[in-house]
This record gives C-alpha cells, sequence and structure tokens, in this order.
C-alpha cells in the first residue's frame, strides 16, 4: 500500500517538469489555478465519498472478525449505492456552484467544472478500494491507485503539449485538460478494481458460506450504520485540505493588506507553497497515508475482539514505523531542496526557502494524518474531530499575525503550531488510554532524530561541495547534485540506522538478515 501510494505520487510530481516547461512564463500561474481547483475538489471528493470508504473498511474488518462475513457483504452492496447517488449529487453542486467556488477569478471556473466529471465517478472506485481493505488486501487498492495516476498523467501531458506546444493556444485551455485527466484516471482505476474483484469473489463466498450469520442486522440498520461512521470520516479525511482552504482563502487578502504587489505576483507567492513545494512534500506525506489506511482495519479488528494489548503493540509499530521513514525524508528532502526545486521548477531561491520550510512540514502533517486515523480505527471519532477543531480554531488566529511576521513562510508557521496542538493532545490520550510504552519510543525517536541531524550535515556538505564543481541553476547539474545528495543521505542514514540496531528493532529479521549480509 505504501508503495504504490509513494509510487503514485512520484508520478504526480514528475509529470510537473515537462508540463511546467511548456507553459512557459505562466508556469506558477497555471499551478496556482491548478492549486486551487485541487483543493476544492479534495474537499468534494471527501465530502460525496462521505467517509464511506474508510468507515466501510474498518466495518468489514469488524464484522469479519466476527466471522459474519454475508453482514460485511451487504454493507458493501448498500455502500455502493450510495456512492452512486452522492458522487452525481457533489458533482452537479460543483458544477453549477463553480463561480462561488471561484471567488471572482473566472479562469477557475471551466476548471472546477472540469474536476465535476471526477466527482460524479471516483466515489465509486474509492468505495470499492475501502473493500478490499477491509479484508485486509492492500494490493488491488494499490495496483489501481498507480494505473489511475498513471492514465492521468499521460492524458495531462499529451494534451498539455499538443495546446502549448504544438497548436501554440491558451494555458487555460491547457490547465481545463489536465484537471480533466482525474475523470480519465478514475475509469482506468474502476476497471482494474473490477477485475480483482471478479477473481476474488469466489474466495469470498466460500468465506460467507462459512459466515456465523448470528447477527441479523436490517437493511435501515446498515444505511444507518455507513452514515454513523461516515460522518466523522467527512471532517477528519478532510483536516489537511481544510487547512489548506484556510491557506486558499485567507493569503491573498491578508497579504494584499500591507504588501502592494498585483493579483498575478500574489498568486504566484501562493503557488511556491500551494502547489510546488506541497506536490513535493507529499510524495512524503503518502507514506502517513498509506500506513494510516492499513491501520484502521488493524486496530479496528483488535479492538472488536478487545485485545487491548494488541492495540498498544500496533500503535507503537505504526508509530515507530512512521518516525523511522518520516523523519529522515524529511530532513533529507530539506538537505536537497535547492537541486530538487530546481529540477522540477527552474531556479528560485524564494521557492527553495519555501521547499526547505514545507520539509519539515510534511512531519506534522504526516503525524496529524496517522494520529487521528488511528482515533478513527479505536472508534474514538468524536475526540478526533475535537482534536481537529482545536487545530483549525488556532490556525485561523494566528494565521493573520504569522502572515504578517513572516510573510510568504506565515501560511506553513501556523499550519505547523496549530497541528502541535493536535498531536499532543492526540499522542497524550492514546497514551493514558491504552498505555504504550511511551519511553521507549522516545528514546528510538531521539536516535532517529539524531541520525537524520547527522546524514542532514552531511548532505549539506555534499550538496556545497558539489555546487562549487556544477552550476545549480541548469537543470542537468541539479539532476546530478540531487543523485549524490540522495544516496549520500540513504547510505548515511542506512548505515547508522543498522550499525546501531535501531533498523534491526523496528524492521525485524529481515533487516537482521541484510546487516548480516553487509557485514555491518
Amino acid at each position: 500500500m505504501t508503495f504504490g501510494s509513494i509510487l503514485s505520487r512520484v508520478l504526480g510530481a514528475i509529470y510537473i517538469i515537462p508540463w511546467y516547461a511548456w507553459m512557459g512564463h505562466y508556469g506558477n500561474i497555471a499551478n496556482a489555478l491548478t492549486a486551487k481547483s485541487y483543493n476544492i475538489y479534495s474537499l468534494f471528493l471527501i465530502i460525496s465519498t462521505a467517509g464511506i470508504p474508510g468507515a466501510i473498511a474498518k466495518q468489514i474488518a469488524k464484522y469479519n472478525a466476527l466471522n459474519e462475513y454475508r453482514v460485511g457483504q451487504r454493507l458493501f452492496k448498500h455502500g455502493l449505492l450510495l456512492m452512486g447517488i452522492f458522487g452525481l449529487v457533489c458533482a452537479a453542486i460543483m458544477y453549477f456552484c463553480a463561480p462561488v467556488f471561484a471567488a471572482g477569478d473566472q479562469r477557475q471556473v471551466p476548471v472546477l467544472r472540469a474536476l465535476a466529471c471526477a466527482v460524479a465517478i471516483i466515489p465509486i472506485m474509492s468505495i470499492m478500494r475501502g473493500y478490499f481493505q477491509g479484508y485486509s488486501n492492500m494490493m488491488p487498492s494499490a495496483m489501481s491507485q498507480f494505473v489511475e495516476q498513471l492514465a492521468r498523467v499521460i492524458w495531462m501531458l499529451v494534451t498539455a503539449y499538443v495546446i502549448m506546444q504544438v497548436q501554440h493556444g491558451n494555458y487555460l485551455n491547457a490547465v481545463i485538460q489536465s484537471n480533466f485527466a482525474a475523470f480519465i484516471g478514475a475509469i482506468f482505476g474502476i476497471l482494474l478494481l473490477a477485475f480483482f474483484y471478479l477473481r476474488q469473489k469466489r474466495q469470498v463466498d466460500q468465506l460467507i458460506a462459512t459466515s456465523d450469520d448470528d447477527l441479523q442486522v436490517s437493511t435501515s440498520a446498515l444505511f444507518r450504520e455507513i452514515v454513523e461512521q461516515s460522518i466523522p470520516f467527512i471532517l477528519i479525511d478532510s483536516g489537511i485540505t481544510l487547512y489548506q482552504l484556510v491557506d486558499q482563502y485567507t493569503f491573498h487578502a491578508m497579504i494584499a493588506s500591507f504588501i502592494h504587489a498585483s493579483y498575478d505576483q500574489i498568486e504566484s507567492w501562493y503557488a511556491l507553497f500551494g502547489l510546488n513545494a506541497n506536490k513535493l512534500i507529499m510524495i512524503v506525506v503518502s507514506l502517513a497515508t498509506a500506513m494510516s489506511v492499513t491501520a484502521i482495519p488493524l486496530l479496528s479488528a483488535a479492538h472488536a475482539r478487545r485485545e487491548w494489548h494488541d492495540i498498544a503493540r500496533q500503535l507503537e509499530n505504526t508509530l515507530e514505523l512512521f518516525f523511522v521513514v518520516m523523519i529522515p525524508a524529511s530532513f533529507g528532502m530539506a538537505a536537497i531542496a535547492r537541486p530538487l526545486y530546481t529540477v522540477f521548477y527552474g531556479p528560485d531561491k524564494l521557492g527553495v526557502a519555501v521547499l526547505q520550510l514545507s520539509s519539515f512540514t510534511a512531519i506534522s502533517l504526516g503525524l496529524f494524518t496517522v494520529l487521528l486515523a488511528m482515533q478513527q480505527g479505536l472508534s474514538e471519532n468524536g475526540l478526533a474531530i475535537k482534536y481537529l477543531v482545536i487545530g483549525l480554531v488556532i490556525k485561523l488566529l494566528i494565521q493573520y499575525p504569522l502572515i504578517r511576521l513572516f510573510k510568504i513562510f506565515g501560511p506553513l508557521v501556523a499550519t505547523n503550531i496549530a497541528m502541535f496542538f493536535t498531536i499532543a493532545f492526540s499522542l497524550k490520550h492514546l497514551h493514558i488510554k491504552y498505555h504504550y510504552n511511551l519511553g521507549r519510543m522516545s528514546r528510538r525517536v531521539i536516535g532517529i532524530l539524531a541520525f537524520s541531524v547527522i546524514m542532514f550535515v552531511v548532505v549539506f556538505l555534499v550538496e556545497h561541495v558539489a555546487g562549487m564543481f556544477l552550476s545549480p541553476d541548469r537543470r542537468i547539474s541539479a539532476v546530478i547534485d540531487l543523485v549524490l545528495g540522495v544516496a549520500a543521505g540513504c547510505l548515511v542514514y542506512g548505515y547508522l540506522a543498522l550499525k546501531s540496531g535501531l533498523a534491526e528493532v523496528i524492521g525485524g529479521s529481515r533487516v537482521t538478515s541484510l546487516r548480516i549480509k553487509l557485514r555491518i
């Protein structure tokens, strides 16, 4: 699941290199249009799916753990019907209300309407993914995610090239087609999931035949259960999107109140953190997202069986795995920010600085995602929503003073501070209730942090030395610089983690065999 998510994110980032170049001097404006439209689109997707895929995965895992496979199957079929209805309704609202969401920018209206087509069918694809995840079968979800992204990227690049390079057309038409690509990708994703469903049907039918059938759940009760479980998922799943929407609807007005700049200039600044840096750090954050999706059915099953020790162990494992990957990935991205930004968007000192801060923000975004997902899996939706709301309120309160103080960096600083409170409350609650070993986990996190800092220093020095011989403003040189930095970072962090035994403690016997082979 993690591999599929990362691969999809990498594809979704790599396409930007030719796409951004083909847009010419409209690159940042085109990115700002895409970022704003996708934030609204993401929120509509979450509403249209109504959190049902996550709720379905959780409830199917619960019924499967109780050997009530027939109830889980009925739950999926009823959910599929709801998805079709919600998708069409939300797509219609998004299409007809596009002028309102555009907030006066008429260029954004056709872009939003192109995305409304995808909203109509993606909920069906999402619930099918939730169905497989409920059976702890992550491969179909991961494969469909990759195929969806691949089809989407191909459509985006072909249409952008034809419109901008062959026809020398309007950049807005290229952006519209790039957003319509979400619909094309969804079609391919659904077709692949349907194939996996038919292939797995015989095995599922056998499980249903052995079902206890002790639970008699009416159709109305199933619908009520879906809705009750899904409403918290709407709010929780939209957490990061809500933070981004706060930035989208406040940044321009707030910074324009004390800085005199053109509309397009402010939109270009917004694009630096709203899409340019965000697209790159979300590759790293996708690690956390994949882990959280996997954790929900596992925790839900343990909670249904009332296996408190297993819950504590699962909490520790998920958090430790998150930290061992996320912290060095974030530090590493910050160290190679200059060549990384140059490869994707061209040389830009301000863009590099924004990417460096965004790299550390990725840790907050990822931990926020994982913790709220854990609370969902443990049926603590109310608390998760409460902590999310507290964070959003803090974000709104400190947004303007921090933008005034830090300018373009203000929204990122505000996000980090607000998420800190949500994260702190969640960690404290989970520790008090489930008694996971906080002391042991803290020691490991300190070790991971120390190794990451050492790696950061080494990579930074490698980048500095390489910059003496390679021009940092040329893409080819930046690629070489990037490869050297990534190689140095992986070697240093990998060696330290293996030598200290940290990787072995968290990764288990497979890491042990690797350490022996490498004679470390």
